[in-house]
């Protein structure tokens, strides 16, 4: 099979070709045929398979069929480096075409989007946050919208965004055309598909494993040798990009400034950082220029570079899930990869858990000359005590900062 037997109008093909497109993803053979007959689908598949494609193509088909000057396609994504992609996808696909795409999200100027929207774009993909803020000052017109695409929609019960879900939801009263795609389908998920699609073909792509283009191997190594280590590996490995993961915007940040010391090309990305710095450095990623990027789990859905080689778990991951979407940024579209996760005593249960999902046992990998005897440094034992004294001193303002620790969550989101 290849994207001949779509169908597709010479403009589109015309996108295909430019965006080197030849022989489907099996997401993409599964679920174009019934979303060009205007069915209702749900996609189940893994990062990394092709399915932004599996959307937008047969959507702008349709929509370039018989222009209209008005919003007719909405995309919902969870996070702004994901509307940014699927909107570049589109506009890249939709090149040959007089369809216009424009992303939507918080964190910059609404003005400009304001602007953008006024130009009458037929697709649309937007944050839910933000897309609720232009449909209460008015900005944005869905009463002619033809389908509705809601994006990684377990990510976006992870974030807490099915309380905006709904109430978009409520604002879209004509009857369209309703696409769902995840990776997983907890129950939430599971009961907004019997709210809002009607007679939806379930289409499901190994959702539960990583791709098989990826190799995966554990290095065990104490806690307070892990940034040493990964400038060790990354001597021994032949790198193209390398995508980094830590638990916390902290740890990601410090351990990219510990590799531009070592001579790296780095960059770091969290939530802590702006939009525009958030571009610079996915940008760098993207051309080349930066070679790796250390991040938190911001960047485990929704980064799409097609040459990243080695995905490294610097933290091992709290959930199975959360690892698939990791690695899902490496062995991409039949690319191969290899993932390194970094493990200490504390994740033999996760190990246990992962290795279960695998149906295999994960080889323990060492590096031959690193010293893994070494003690931990006297300023990391001294900062390990630190929080206890200031705990101590603190502690009749506990109460205090116990009701202040939802407004600084709410500020981090």
């Amino acid at each position: 099979m290849n994207f001949d037997t779509f169908n597709f109008g010479p403009s589109i093909m015309a996108g295909v070709r430019e965006f080197g497109y030849t022989i489907p993803t099996p997401i993409q053979a599964q679920a174009i045929p019934p979303i060009m007959q205007g069915r209702d689908v749900i996609g189940l598949a893994q990062t990394g398979t092709g399915k932004t494609a599996a959307f937008v193509l047969p959507i702008l088909d349709h929509l370039q069929s018989s222009p209209r000057e008005c919003v007719r396609a909405l995309v919902i994504s969870p996070t702004r480096e994901l509307a940014e992609q699927t909107c570049a996808v589109a506009s890249n696909l939709g090149r040959r075409t007089r369809l216009q795409s424009v992303a939507v999200y918080g964190g910059v100027n609404i003005d400009r989007q304001i602007q953008n929207l006024q130009g009458n774009p037929e697709v649309v993909v937007a944050c839910p946050g933000r897309l609720l803020d232009h449909l209460w000052r008015g900005t944005i017109d869905l009463s002619g919208l033809e389908v509705l695409v809601i994006d990684e929609a377990d990510r976006m019960l992870d974030m807490g965004f099915l309380p905006d879900i709904r109430n978009i939801l409520h604002c879209i009263l004509q009857k369209r055309q309703t696409l769902l795609f995840s990776a997983t389908m907890p129950d939430n998920i599971r009961r907004l598909t019997r709210e809002v699609l009607h007679d939806p073909v379930t289409i499901q792509v190994d959702r539960a494993l990583p791709a098989k283009t990826v190799s995966h191997c554990l290095y065990p190594v104490p806690q307070h040798l892990k940034a040493e280590l990964l400038k060790e590996v990354l001597k021994e490995i032949k790198t193209d990009s390398v995508l980094v993961f830590t638990r916390t915007k902290h740890r990601a940040e410090k351990v990219a400034q510990q590799l531009h010391r070592a001579g790296h090309r780095v960059a770091s990305l969290q939530g802590n950082m702006s939009q525009n710095q958030r571009q610079v450095a996915l940008r760098g990623f993207r051309n080349g220029s930066i070679k790796i990027l250390v991040a938190t789990d911001i960047a485990a859905r929704g980064l799409d570079v097609l040459s990243i080689s080695h995905v490294i778990n610097f933290d091992m991951p709290e959930s199975s899930d959360d690892y698939i979407h990791r690695i899902g940024r490496t062995g991409r579209v039949d690319k191969s990869g290899r993932a390194l996760t970094f493990v200490t005593a504390a994740d033999a249960d996760k190990i246990r858990v992962l290795e279960k999902l695998l149906n295999a046992p994960l080889a323990r990998m060492t590096l031959q000359n690193f010293d893994y005897t070494m003690p931990a440094p006297h300023s990391e034992l001294r900062h390990q005590q630190r929080p206890q004294r200031v705990a101590a001193r603190r502690a009749p303002d506990r109460q205090t900062a116990t009701r202040r620790a939802p407004a600084r969550q709410m500020a981090v989101r």
